[in-house]
């Protein structure tokens, strides 16, 4: 998602392919403890990835899932809603 680099979405800074516990989450904002999980068909009622959300809450990160689909047909709603989700973030800390 290249609205996630360079600070493109809200000034907030993403970065992508980081390790985090034991995952490797595919972008997170540090600043806004913000996980953004960019997911294909093979996601679907995936047990796994259910734990590994609930590990990385543990944490205190919020996660974020969008399917490729949403991403492609509707970017724009997909890019508010991490800008809504990551200023109700930074007002409940």
């Amino acid at each position: 998602m290249a609205e996630l680099r360079n600070r493109g979405l809200n000034k907030l800074k993403f970065r992508r392919q980081v390790p985090i516990a034991s995952y490797i989450v595919d972008f997170v904002c540090i600043e806004k403890k913000l996980i953004v999980e960019v997911d294909g068909s093979q996601h679907a009622d995936n047990v796994y990835d259910k734990q590994r959300d609930e590990k990385l809450k543990e944490q205190g990160y919020i996660v974020l899932r969008f399917w490729n689909d949403d991403i492609i047909r509707d970017l724009k709603n997909v890019c508010q809603h991490i800008i809504a989700v990551s200023e109700l973030g930074s007002k409940n800390t």
